[in-house]
């Protein structure tokens, strides 16, 4: 019996950036979901294993998403890939639990380290 393949919500309003990842992710053996806001994403949180989160989205930033995963009590992974890289964002993104923080443009392969370690029986290839 196979497992299912680990579902990761992608969300960013770049839809480069957005269809970029997707192909990365289902070419190592992800699944995605597409978000182009975090309020979107905070809709349809069921089925997702792990997210990659922008921080600067429109609305809801990527700081409210954090806080709401929290509030609800979401068991969601977060690795933050921002544009924006500051030690004030770093140091608030992890303060607000998120397990990794990566800046753009992304190294693909810790990207991909960074998902393995949040959904281990993803495929290694």
């Amino acid at each position: 019996m196979q497992s299912r393949a680990p579902v990761i919500a992608i969300v960013d309003d770049e839809p480069g950036v957005r269809r970029a990842l997707e192909r990365l992710l289902g070419l190592s053996g992800f699944e995605s979901r597409l978000f182009a806001s975090g309020s979107d994403f905070m809709e349809h949180l069921e089925g997702i294993d792990g997210v990659i989160l922008d921080l600067h989205l429109p609305g809801m930033s990527g700081f409210d998403v954090q806080k709401a995963l929290a509030v609800r009590e979401a068991p969601i992974p977060v690795v933050v890939l921002t544009g924006n890289d500051t030690p004030a964002n770093r140091a608030r993104s992890l303060a607000e639990g998120a397990r990794a923080y990566l800046t753009k443009p992304v190294d693909d392969e810790e990207l991909l380290q960074a998902l393995r370690m949040l959904a281990p029986a993803a495929s290694r290839r």
